[in-house]
């Protein structure tokens, strides 16, 4: 009796655990700023492989993940395979560059030999079952560590990774895809974006059953070569190919878009209704024009807050490639901005992950992760559901040079500041950390009450001094210990 009252309690956890799993990722409907995951509010923070996991059969994906889960990191971002890039492109060990032999295409290979990189053509007409099953593999090896995969079907062509790309017309023996590199992503070849809405379409369908998953069209649609009157309108045919594919389907996924140009241009959908997440690149991003010119993350706090979208910063430079100076701390400092300003999701690009280590087991990379794993346990220590952007709390005392600040609030209950000494130095405007010994007598606004104020080392994790005081009303001052380049405050009525 007591086995079978067991075995019910077993099978009724069992079936809840599948009821909430069972609902995809989700804006969350209390602060659609943020997510609902399994039930739980959610924010996505990573240090992430550059996008090969999937497509590149050498990297073992399960200590990749196994090491994001150790760090409670749980947000990763493959792209699905019509764009990969040449062998160690950039930086060795490029996971995006698969050595030939273990390249995993969606299309299976045909009886013709001529691919250009090595092996037989591509058959557009077939898809290839062991890149499916490897993509849901991976999928499912996510989920149970609780980590959601932002599936990125395209990025923009480039001369060197169209020629070698299945879509390309000598890779195929369809011979589609006979276009330069700069129109590969367009409306304009019929035949060419009937494929590409044939495997969008698949990809769609394949992980409908997936409760991890976020659909992300196309990462610097316009930025490289197309230009935002060309790629808007595809990247729109591109999302209505999603909505049509889960339109009889059980579930329905977030579509999340890069915005690029002009806000309001042909490559702005953040006011759309068919777009889920508003994403930006690098933490502050080019100026916009009609070539392009992404919109950073920071800009998208700044501008887009009051669309109650989630907005994902979802790639930062290439760590180490693109930053300079004290790079562990560039790092950081982008990442606590971006969230402690009310950002949902932020990805940092990680050259760490490789094939040939895919669990970037390093004292480097433990730095990296620890500062990410400490702004998780941050950020959860606050009821952020109830949080919005504001620094109008503080009153005085934030120096203005080369310091950034950001901070949320539920004014009279919680309040999240953080602050930085750095100047914009990297490629895509990523910080270089500045060095000192800095101290600072912030004046705060808060309501009668008792509270506690911490000062956390967002580095280490640890608190650096503490204060419980009872508050009358108005300012009151409160000293920051002494610190080298950033400092959080939490500050709880209790």
């Amino acid at each position: 009796m007591m086995q079978a009252r067991i075995g019910k309690v077993v099978l009724l956890s069992i079936l809840t655990g599948t009821a909430l799993a069972a609902e995809p990722i989700k804006p969350h409907p209390a602060n659609p700023h943020y997510y609902l995951y399994r039930g739980q509010p959610t924010i996505l923070i990573t240090s992430a492989e550059h996008y090969g996991a999937v497509i590149n059969r050498a990297f073992d994906y399960v200590p990749y993940l196994d090491t994001l889960k150790a760090h409670g990191l749980n947000y990763t971002r493959p792209y699905a395979g019509a764009m990969f890039e040449t062998i160690d492109k950039f930086i060795t060990g490029n996971p995006l560059g698969p050595k030939p032999r273990d390249l995993v295409a969606p299309w299976a290979r045909s009886n013709q030999p001529g691919y250009l990189v090595g092996g037989n053509k591509f058959d557009l007409d077939q898809w290839n079952p062991e890149y499916f099953a490897r993509l849901k593999d991976y999928l499912s090896k996510a989920g149970e560590r609780g980590i959601v995969v932002e599936i990125c079907f395209f990025n923009s062509q480039y001369s060197d990774t169209w020629p070698i790309s299945p879509l390309y017309y000598e890779n195929n023996v369809q011979g589609v895809g006979k276009c330069d590199w700069r129109d590969a992503q367009t409306l304009k070849h019929a035949d060419l974006v009937r494929r590409e809405a044939d495997y969008v379409r698949k990809i769609t369908q394949e992980v409908n059953s997936f409760d991890n998953v976020i659909l992300e069209i196309c990462d610097e649609a316009a930025s490289v070569g197309t230009g935002i009157a060309l790629a808007g309108p595809w990247v729109s045919h591109l999302m209505d190919t999603v909505k049509t594919a889960e339109r009889d389907l059980p579930k329905k996924h977030m579509i999340a878009q890069e915005v690029e140009g002009p806000f309001g241009g042909p490559m702005d959908f953040s006011a759309d209704p068919r777009l889920s997440i508003i994403t930006a690149q690098y933490i502050w991003g080019g100026e916009p024009d009609a070539r392009g010119g992404e919109m950073g993350g920071m800009r998208g706090l700044d501008y887009k807050y009051s669309l109650n979208k989630p907005i994902e910063l979802n790639e930062t430079d290439w760590y180490p490639w693109g930053y300079r100076g004290d790079k562990t701390s560039a790092s950081r400092v982008e990442a606590w901005e971006f969230i402690v300003g009310g950002g949902a999701g932020f990805n940092h690009l990680n050259g760490l992950f490789t094939p040939q280590d895919p669990g970037g087991k390093s004292a480097e990379n433990e730095q990296l992760l620890g500062a990410l794993q400490n702004l998780t346990k941050f950020m959860y220590s606050f009821d952020f559901l109830k949080m919005r952007p504001d620094r109008g709390f503080v009153v005085s005392g934030l120096p203005s040079a080369a310091t950034f600040s950001r901070a949320i609030s539920e004014p009279g209950k919680q309040y999240a500041l953080y602050i930085h000494h750095s100047q914009r130095g990297g490629q895509f405007g990523s910080y270089e950390a500045v060095p000192g010994s800095y101290h600072e007598d912030l004046t705060v606004s808060l309501p009668r009450g008792d509270y506690q104020a911490d000062w956390v080392d967002p580095a280490r994790g640890v608190v650096m001094a503490s204060e419980s005081f009872a508050h009358d009303d108005g300012n009151r001052t409160l000293a920051t210990p002494s610190y080298t380049i950033d400092i959080a405050l939490r500050i709880k009525r209790k």
